[in-house]
Parts: structure tokens; sequence; C-alpha cells
């Protein structure tokens, strides 16, 4: 009864502050007694109203705070006063150690019996706030990292493998057990980078230790630091996932497989290369579940127009440039996503192939059985294609049959390791590929890079150093500057201390133009330079960060190690 009647006061609470109609109320608490459903978790399910509005009602019923953890400075060692176990069973986190007390964020305000247990677990009274269970899980995530217990783990490898003299492969056959602390090592890894969002996982052994490294937007972060004789038995684990061959340590090899953390699936790419003091094993993590951004969210208007218009014509070739990591093959799949559909018929070759679309043809590339980038174009185009998608162009044959396919009516879509777009046409002709075929075919380039965000939680007003102002003068008006957002991020638990949270691409596109193509057939390469440059005005990259930097998402120095990867346009 008591319940009922504070569903009730919590519903009429609800109506009164506009979130919700009568009838709906009416609906929902009739639902709530059949179902025996709590009303908020009613509410929720019929989509009625979000999980922010109703902690805001149940914490203004209570009179009690409502805390948004998205702007709420969250201390990692405060939260550790209950450990993830208790967090998680009482849908609570410690929010501030008042001393004689403690303020305590909980979904659920209304169970008397886990405050109890709380202030039991803390050995002190709890003073309550309301957060909302989407904010406490990401939270939990996110505080309550894997480290400690990846060095468990490693030290726990340590012991079982004593000082004894390792065998490759008795180890292989009893690692293959589930159980094997080294399995569980690497289970914690993978969902720790899961939990980070990290994009690859380096395993490098240097002479008195092992280093376990996160890729975390871009910039590299030590996880852990074990003993080196566990490298061995790592090594072993992760070829027998990926079937590669555990007795062969001196040669690099390649390979793949998939692992699961928690609700979300990874393939994962496997590089090993043999160094001074073992094996060092590089892994990609590619997230099958991420929802991929549309094309049009990854760029400026300006350029996706350019981009979206060139990729759309019947034939010829489109060019995305950049050097490794720069998210080319991110923007190639958002172009095949805009351009798949049941009247075009799209085929890829990828080495490797990274996500799966349906609808699309996808080739693996497989050198050890000569399936080369060139052979897979000629027969592609026995295939009837719309559509080609080259993952990559490294030489002159699979240039020229991908420039002869464009020539024949198709649509080519391809990768180039160059640093910027008006560079792009002179490093095909360097490659041997003939200037009226670039000339007649090329319809568009896109540069872009990679630019880190500031995180959004602790990003502070700052007045950058003399040498960076210089910089940003070049590449922004007096006038621009005067009403920029300089900013930098402080560091926070929200962003591990670096002051980034993600990364955005910055870009610039070459359209071939008549006069290019007339300057690239006369193999004038200055003349095209400078008609290239003059096209692309004040849009290059450096000037793409620098907008950056004047909206407040990012710092001079972090524009800066971009703009150096690319040639300036003075």
């Amino acid at each position: 009864m008591l319940a009922t009647t504070r569903n009730v006061k919590l519903g009429a609470a609800l109506v009164e502050q506009g979130l919700l109609r009568q009838e709906d109320l009416t609906t929902a608490l009739a639902e709530h007694q059949l179902s025996g459903q709590m009303l908020g978790r009613v509410l929720l399910d019929r989509k009625l109203l979000s999980e922010e509005q109703l902690a805001q009602a149940i914490a203004t019923q209570l009179d009690i705070p409502f805390v948004d953890l998205r702007r709420f400075d969250v201390h990692p060692e405060v939260v550790r006063l209950l450990s993830e176990l208790q967090a998680r069973r009482f849908q609570a986190l410690v929010l501030e150690d008042r001393g004689e007390s403690c303020l305590v964020g909980v979904v659920h305000p209304s169970d008397l019996r886990s405050q109890d247990e709380l202030a039991i677990a803390l050995k002190r009274p709890v003073d309550l706030a309301v957060i909302t269970a989407e904010q406490l899980t990401f939270t939990i995530d996110r505080i309550y990292r894997k480290t400690e217990q990846i060095g468990e783990f490693a030290r726990e490898v340590e012991r079982e493998l004593g000082d004894d003299v390792i065998d490759l492969t008795s180890m292989g056959r009893a690692i293959s057990d589930d159980d094997a602390p080294i399995v569980k090592l690497l289970q914690t890894i993978f969902d720790d980078a899961a939990r980070i969002n990290a994009s690859d996982i380096h395993f490098e052994p240097q002479e008195r230790m092992l280093v376990v490294r996160f890729r975390i937007d871009g910039v590299l972060h030590v996880q852990i630091e074990a003993d080196p004789r566990i490298a061995a038995a790592l090594m072993v684990r992760l070829k027998l996932m990926a079937n590669l061959d555990i007795a062969e340590r001196r040669l690099p090899q390649d390979g793949r497989f998939s692992v699961r953390s928690g609700e979300s699936r990874f393939d994962i790419r496997m590089s090993t290369m043999p160094t001074q003091f073992g094996e060092s094993v590089v892994l990609r993590l590619l997230r099958q579940s991420k929802q991929r951004k549309a094309l049009n969210t990854l760029m400026p208007p300006q350029v996706f127009q350019s981009f979206d218009r060139a990729i759309r014509a019947p034939h010829g070739i489109v060019l995305v440039t950049g050097p490794t990591g720069s998210g080319k093959t991110t923007t190639l799949y958002a172009a095949l996503e805009d351009l798949n559909s049941p009247g075009v018929k799209i085929l890829t070759c990828e080495d490797p192939v990274e996500f799966r679309i349906a609808g699309i043809n996808q080739v693996q590339i497989n050198e050890r059985i000569e399936l080369s980038f060139a052979r897979v174009l000629r027969s592609f185009l026995r295939q009837d294609p719309d559509i080609l998608l080259v993952g990559e162009i490294r030489d002159v044959e699979t240039a020229e049959i991908a420039v002869r396919a464009a020539m024949t009516g198709h649509m080519v879509l391809s990768t180039l390791h160059t640093n910027d777009a008006p560079s792009t046409p002179l490093r095909l002709l360097d490659m041997g590929v003939p200037a009226f075929m670039v000339a007649s075919t090329l319809l568009a380039v896109v540069s872009q890079r990679l630019v880190r965000q500031l995180c959004g939680y602790c990003a502070e007003p700052a007045t950058p150093p003399t040498d960076e102002m210089t910089w940003l003068r070049h590449y922004a008006s007096e006038d621009q500057i005067a009403g920029a957002r300089l900013r930098r991020g402080r560091g926070c638990s929200r962003c591990n201390g670096v002051g980034f949270s993600g990364r955005r691409g910055v870009h610039e596109v070459m359209e071939m133009t008549s006069a290019l193509a007339q300057a690239l057939q006369h193999a004038n390469p200055l003349e095209f330079d400078r008609l290239a440059r003059q096209q692309i005005g004040r849009r290059t990259l450096a000037h793409s960060a620098a907008a950056m930097v004047l909206a407040g998402e990012t710092t001079i120095a972090e524009a800066m190690t971009i703009a150096a990867t690319a040639r300036a346009d003075e």
C-alpha cells in the first residue's frame, strides 16, 4: 500500500510538472498494478519520459539533490570507498567524503534496506542524492578499471611459470584451458581496453619487463609493466587464438580472431614482430557492434558536398589520403553505406576486411596464396560491378588496373598514403601511371587527419604561449583570434587525466578541374601544385585544425602536430 501511494504521488508530481499527461499516468499505473513493476520502470519502458526527467522528479518529491554525473567532478579515490561489486549491487556511487558522512548517489533512493547496508559498508551515515542508472553504469565502467586485476593475474601467471624452462609445445596444450591464469589475464586486458575505448593493444617485451600499452585517441598509454617471463606465455596464447605458428619466433606473422567483452564483439587484427628481447605484438581492436557515423556527420558541409558529388558520378576515381590511423577506412565505409542500394553492385578488395556491410561483396586479400589487389581487381571487372573499392593502392599494377576500371565506366574508391591532396596525383605519376590516364579519371582527392578534442568536462580558458599564438596568426585573422574561445583540458577522471576525449576529422578537398587536368597532362608539377593550392585556398588541413582551436574544441599545440604532418601552404 505504501509503495502504491508513493507511486501515485510520483505520478501526480510528474503531471503537475508538465512531464506526463494524466491519461498516460492512468495507463501506466494500471500496468504497474498488473505487472508489479515500479512505476518509474513502466514509464521508461513506454518512453513516456527520460531517465533524467524521472530522476529529477524523484529528487524533488523526496527533497534531496539530483546530481548529473556528466557534469560532476567524480574522484576515483572517493568512489572506490565502495568496491565495484558493492557499487553495482546497491546501484550507488560515493560522490563526496564529508568526513563524518558520505554523499552517495543512488538510483533507488526509496530502498531503505540498501541505505542501511551502504552505511554499514562505509562505516558512517550516508547523505543521499539521486543519479540515473545510465550515468551510474558509465561511471562505474570508467572508474573501476581492471588495472589492479590485470596486475594480479600477471603475478599469478608468474607464479605458475616459476623458474622452469618454457616448452612452447606443452604450454600450447596447457593454456588452452579457459580457467588458466593466462586466459583470465588476456580477457581482463580486453575488457579494460573495451571500457576505455582503446583502438590498439601493444605487448612489448623489454630487457627487464613486459610493457602493455593502450592507444587511446591516437596516443599510447602504459597499462601495466609485468615480469618479462610471462611474455612467451602471452604470445603463445595469442598465436593460438589467431591460428598462427606458435613455434615460429624469427619471422613476422599476421592473423585475426574475435573476442567478446560484455555486450560488444571485437574483430582483432594481430601482428607479431621479432625484436631484441622477444616478439612484439600489436592488436587492432575493431568493434563490430559500434554504430558507424553517417558521411555527412564526418565532414564539414563544404567538404561533404564536394566529396558526395564526386562519389555519385557515373565513373571515375575518388581517393582518400592520409597516414595510417587518420580515419580513411571510416570515411570510405561511410561512403559505401551511402551508395549501397539494391540497384547497385558494389565490390571491395581489402586487407583486411575491417567491417562487414550487408549487401556488399567484400574480398579479403591474401598474399600467401597470391590473392593480391591486382589479381582481385582483374577478376572484379568480369563481375559486372558498378562501384569498386580498393583498400589501398600500393603499386603501379594496382593503380593502373584501378584507373583502367574507371576509364571503362566504373566508380573506383581507394586510399593512398600522401601528405596532402595536391601531392596525390603527382604520387600516381611517380608510381608510373600515365599522366593522361590520371587526368581523365581522377575526380577528387580528400586528405584527412584526426584531431583530439578537448574533454567537455574539464576544458577551461587558457592563454597559449607566444610561439603557439604566432602559429595561430598564420591561419586566422586578429578579429577571429579576438573572438576565439582558446581553451585547454585540465585533466579529470572522465578523460583519465589527459584533458582530451575523442577525436574529430579535419579535411581538405581538391576537385579535379580542367585547368588542373591540363597542367597534369603537360607534366608540369610546379604549375599543378600552384593551381591546386590556389583552388583549396584557406581550406587546408592546417586551416581546418585552426578553426577547431578558434571554436574551443582543441588546443593550438594539438592543431600544430596535425598541421606538421601535412605540407605547409606558405
